[in-house]
């Protein structure tokens, strides 16, 4: 099977493990992954991303000349990506921009053109209902009209496109999985020193943007309604919430319970998960947050769950998005802005180390078998094997 995938996300390489495993699954499979030549991040790596092209036996990434350096939907390719098609003969072609994507499009005039007759699909996140205006909406139409199988990265998204009169083939899977070497249960009697986090301490955990919508005022009022007991909260992160969350600690009583983390390199994230009793994700679904074709935000995925999962640590997550999806029996839910659950969670873990230990033991099972890039690149050909039949 001759797979292509085309994304700007893995121009990392560390982002390119599922697909790297899944060229490793079988003998006959070969596994090209398109990226732009030049990208710009944005952000915090906020320059110009040279790519350059590497190879692991019947995996290979190739650098195309691109068009739009730094926005997915307006992201295309340059003329040498016909070559490629032309010597590559894929039979899936996998465009991961969205829905709305001109690269989308790109490649599915070019398979036709090429007569490739390879099976279309994208990847989208989206998870919030859209309106979709024209001309955009002639695109969208399109894209979709062309569609083979989609691979969403929440239910949601499937129900969205359902709306969209999308009624092909799917599967709900993330777009990256976890590294099960890297984020593995480890003890870590150094670091909770080095933290100055006292043996009978219950260490409540978060990792991810200090913003709004991630729900870390609802988690600081939780914790403030049960000072009397022995915990910290260790916070990995940064963002524009942070002057507001530590006044509000203050002003409740437990900013000296706070043990702040701005700055982690990707490999140590684990040593401090490692610290922790449980990791909280209070996501809240925000209408803030606007796009030319949306109002919204909600919890996509929650990746640092899998994460938090796979190291044999307890979980607790709203009801925000994929959350409960991603946890279902292997960790606590709770409504999403809601306190007095939030607390009541803690609480249980905090008194019954049992439950603890249960959660964690199903959550590394659930992820092992779900959520690890070798378990996810097996559910992505067994996707790809309906599609070719």
């Amino acid at each position: 099977m001759r797979i292509l995938v085309a994304s700007h996300t893995y121009i990392v390489d560390l982002n390119c493990e599922k697909l790297r495993e899944l060229a490793h699954l079988e003998p006959n499979i070969e596994v090209t992954v398109v990226v732009p030549r030049r990208w710009r991040p944005g952000g915090v790596q906020n320059k110009i991303i040279e790519t350059q092209p590497r190879q692991d036996g019947s995996f290979r990434v190739v650098p195309i000349s691109n068009f739009s350096e730094n926005n997915q939907g307006l992201l295309t390719f340059g003329a040498d990506i016909i070559q490629l098609l032309k010597q590559f003969k894929p039979q899936i072609i996998q465009v991961e921009q969205g829905a709305k994507a001109l690269g989308y499009a790109q490649l599915i005039t070019l398979n036709q053109f090429l007569g490739l007759k390879a099976k279309n699909v994208f990847f989208t996140w989206w998870n919030l209902p859209y309106e979709v205006k024209f001309p955009l909406s002639l695109l969208h139409e399109y894209n979709l009209r062309h569609t083979h199988g989609l691979v969403a990265g929440n239910q949601d998204a499937v129900d969205v496109l359902r709306h969209h009169n999308y009624h092909g083939s799917f599967i709900v899977m993330p777009q990256l999985g976890v590294d099960e070497h890297l984020f593995r249960p480890q003890q870590q009697p150094e670091l909770k020193n080095q933290l100055g986090i006292q043996p009978n301490e219950f260490v409540v955990g978060f990792v991810g943007r200090f913003v709004e919508e991630k729900g870390l005022l609802t988690l600081a009022k939780a914790l403030a309604g049960i000072k009397e007991r022995p915990w910290k909260w260790l916070l990995l992160g940064r963002g524009s919430l942070q002057s507001v969350l530590m006044e509000k600690a203050a002003e409740w009583g437990i900013k000296d319970r706070i043990i702040l983390v701005e700055s982690v390199p990707h490999d140590e994230v684990p040593h401090y998960i490692n610290v922790m009793n449980t990791l909280v994700l209070p996501s809240e679904t925000d209408y803030k947050f606007k796009t030319l074709t949306a109002v919204g935000w909600k919890e996509q995925f929650g990746h640092v769950l899998i994460e938090a999962m796979a190291s044999k640590v307890p979980v607790i997550g709203s009801d925000s998005g994929e959350i409960p999806h991603v946890i279902e029996d292997a960790g606590l839910v709770f409504p999403e802005g809601d306190v007095e659950a939030l607390r009541s969670c803690l609480v249980s873990l905090m008194e019954q180390p049992e439950l603890g230990e249960k959660l964690a033991e199903l959550g590394y099972e659930r992820t092992m078998k779900r959520y690890t890039n070798k378990a996810l690149a097996k559910q992505l050909l067994d996707f790809y094997k309906t599609l070719l039949v």
